[in-house]
């Protein structure tokens, strides 16, 4: 390949996958002069240089001038003495594909990060590329991929999940995916952690919560303009999750937005998720009350609440425990999640408290702690924090003290 023409291929391979030449032909000089240095054996280090108008190629041997430093041993001047041999351009022209290649995918992956760096948190539309026991490839556009990893963490801690449990890709199947992170190429300490360079800089979730938050940005305008406000979600993903919201606007219902006309904004939400359920539920700056709003469907009698200890105790009707506890404990668990409370659910036949039929009781300043607390305290003057026997003041531990 004559000089020319090889300046001619740079050109028109930097301006085909849209990198800069400079930078091309940078990194094309750097690796040839590793290339040369071996092919030449050099005593010392190599320079190589590509004229930028005519392609002309010149190799120089770096030789050290002076004394080495006393600390370090390295050598801080160097003279150039050109080695440019008279097939130069051939000895190029067989390592330069192999050379251009890897410049052209490390510069194709510099590029992606630059573009998706600041886009961290966007939901993206991909399309399911192919699949492995460990990740799927998803084609978010022409020539950008990204990598939705849903790895065996027992056989590899340190790599993550991202799909839920119950979902399954077929090729071609179009898929909304949150962008959680994107890996930066030149840094030299993430890819010794990566045996697989070959994986793409993007990586998408489809647990992550605040894929819930971007899908109801799309079907409820009101969450889009700001009037509605995701204040939490609690999230498992494939199974349920809990949203909570409330509305700048008084007399706008937050809830029944979110949920829409026969439930339809919510619907598209729960087929998207794959029919993961999607509890809506009010946010409230009143402790008790947004506890008891985070349990629902379950009614609740009473909500008496530590602030100290940031603790909560619930009351439910003895046919509410169960709804209340959820599933394995998973609508209690939500709940503490969303509100960010310890939450303790007791009934009320349990308490010695009277069955509420009607508006659930939620005020804790309505009902003394000690109605069904026990009464007992130790010599320090700590509480005790089990509850009493039903017509005692004392829990069955301490029933002696009455």
């Amino acid at each position: 390949m004559a000089t020319s023409e090889l300046i001619e291929a740079l050109q028109a391979l930097a301006h085909e996958r849209k990198i800069d030449e400079f930078y091309l032909i940078d990194r094309l000089e750097a690796s040839l002069a590793k290339s040369y240095q071996s092919i030449l054996n050099l005593e010392w280090d190599a320079r190589v240089t590509i004229d930028r108008q005519t392609g002309k190629i010149y190799v120089y041997e770096l030789v050290p001038v002076g004394e080495p430093d006393e600390e370090t041993g390295e050598y801080s001047e160097f003279e150039e003495r050109d080695v440019t041999p008279n097939d130069v351009s051939r000895i190029a022209a067989q390592n330069a594909k192999s050379v251009i290649s890897s410049i052209v995918r490390e510069a194709g992956r510099q590029s992606i990060y630059e573009e998706f760096a600041g886009r961290v948190g966007d939901l993206v539309t991909g399309t399911v590329l192919q699949g492995t026991a460990d990740f799927t490839i998803i084609k978010i556009r022409e020539g950008v991929e990204a990598e939705l990893p849903h790895y065996d963490l027992k056989r590899d801690p340190n790599e993550r999940n991202e799909r839920p449990s119950n979902e399954h890709y077929r090729h071609n199947q179009r898929l909304k995916v949150l962008i959680i992170e994107v890996r930066d190429p030149q840094k030299e300490e993430q890819a010794k952690t990566r045996s697989d360079q070959a994986r793409p800089s993007i990586v998408v979730s489809r647990t992550h919560p605040d894929l819930i938050r971007r899908l109801f940005e799309i079907e409820v305008p009101e969450i889009y303009d700001g009037v509605v406000e995701i204040k939490s979600i609690a999230r498992e993903p494939g199974a349920r999750s809990k949203v909570a919201v409330s509305s700048r606007e008084s007399n706008l219902d937050p809830v029944g937005a979110c949920v829409g006309p026969k439930g339809s904004r919510v619907r598209m939400v729960v087929e998207e998720l794959r029919n993961e359920r999607v509890d809506v539920i009010q946010w409230s700056d009143d402790p008790a009350t947004y506890v008891a709003n985070a349990l629902s469907p379950a009614k609740v009698n009473r909500v008496l609440v530590d602030t100290d200890n940031h603790y909560a105790t619930v009351v439910v009707p003895d046919d509410q425990l169960s709804l209340a506890i959820g599933k394995e404990g998973q609508n209690a668990r939500l709940a503490a999640r969303l509100t960010g409370w310890h939450i303790d659910i007791k009934s009320a036949s349990f308490t010695g408290e009277p069955l509420v039929q009607d508006n659930p009781l939620m005020d804790e300043d309505d009902v003394e702690e000690e109605d069904f607390i026990c009464a007992y305290e130790d010599e320090e003057g700590v509480r005790c924090r089990n509850h009493a026997r039903p017509g005692s003041r004392f829990c069955g531990v301490h029933a002696d003290q009455e």
